[in-house]
């Protein structure tokens, strides 16, 4: 959360040729309004039963449908700080300016502070991320992974593709 997922997706689909599927609008409606788990599942399994995707994300409760499809894991193992202090920076942003996120959501002050704030959420999950995604980078039971710990590095993997 906060460290450029979206960004580097978006930038891979870009390079690549290959359609990009930004996880945050499949998985909230106008109004921060969760859409119902089992409609996420039918619509993550049929973008991953594709031949061709890029996800920016995947949440835990999908491991099991998109794992088994993945040929690459991008993982970006940014420190805290870094990817805080970005996600903190684009949250003050969206609230200065109103500017639309995910299906037209827009982030205020309330729901910065609030128990699902974007921010607390980088806190309870950060750990739990950085733990699997170093998990998959050295088991021969996992997709490849690549594990990128700047955003330096990325940029350089990024325009290796673009050659």
């Amino acid at each position: 959360t906060g460290s450029g997922a979206s960004t580097a997706a978006l930038r891979i689909g870009e390079v690549t040729g290959l359609p990009v599927t930004l996880v945050d609008e499949l998985t909230w409606l106008p109004g921060w309004i969760p859409v119902d788990p089992d409609t996420q599942l039918e619509i993550i399994d049929a973008i991953t039963a594709g031949d061709r995707w890029v996800l920016d994300s995947s949440y835990g409760a999908w491991l099991d449908i998109v794992l088994p499809r993945v040929q690459l894991v991008v993982g970006l193992d940014y420190p805290r700080w870094f990817s805080l202090q970005r996600l903190i920076r684009l949250t003050a942003h969206g609230i200065v300016t109103g500017a639309q996120r995910c299906n037209g959501n827009t982030e205020s002050l309330a729901n910065a502070l609030s128990r699902n704030s974007i921010v607390r959420w980088h806190f309870s999950s950060f750990s739990r991320k950085r733990e699997r995604i170093r998990a998959w980078a050295t088991s021969t039971d996992a997709p490849e992974t690549l594990v990128f710990s700047s955003a330096r590095e990325l940029e350089a993997w990024l325009d290796s593709l673009a050659d």
